[in-house]
């Protein structure tokens, strides 16, 4: 976590994207969407948890739409670190999901890109995509970083 003085200066955002092998609504699907909200509800309890993106209805970011392909599902939230956001992922009950992702996605579809934001702000949709692109684009630096190649607020390698 990031302090100066004792206030927390930065939260970590993170967007991941992946591709489905089904339309979500398809029956392969079921058990995925069947546990989404349980999931979202793991992350919302997790200490370290600050936000995350959902429909209009509050569902699941799987139903907000922010690229062409209906197949492409969306993830993104903030964390105010990344030590909090790697506990949900890897250790929560979210964990024994994320294993099983094959399941559900096409192989080597899915991307992650996190980077560091000032304490409060929320970036939008349209930041993140910018983030991913340019991760694909330069590889790992401060500015758009994966879990394996992190940096810490002030800009030098986790």
């Amino acid at each position: 976590m990031s302090r100066y003085r004792g206030a927390v200066t930065h939260h970590l955002a993170e967007f991941n994207i992946a591709r489905l092998r089904a339309p979500l609504e398809a029956t392969e699907n079921a058990e995925f969407v069947s546990v989404l909200e349980a999931v979202n509800r793991i992350a919302e309890v997790t200490p370290g948890f600050v936000w995350r993106l959902t429909s209009d209805d509050e569902r699941s970011a799987s139903y907000v739409q922010v690229y062409d392909d209906p197949l492409l599902i969306v993830n993104y939230s903030v964390w105010t670190d990344l030590e909090s956001l790697r506990h949900f992922t890897y250790r929560s009950g979210h964990g024994a999901y994320f294993k099983r992702r094959r399941e559900w996605f096409e192989e080597g579809s899915s991307k992650l890109v996190c980077w560091w934001v000032p304490a409060g702000e929320i970036p939008s949709t349209d930041e993140a995509m910018r983030r991913l692109d340019r991760l694909a684009t330069d590889g790992p630096s401060a500015a758009a970083f994966t879990f394996a190649h992190a940096f810490t607020p002030d800009g030098t390698p986790a």
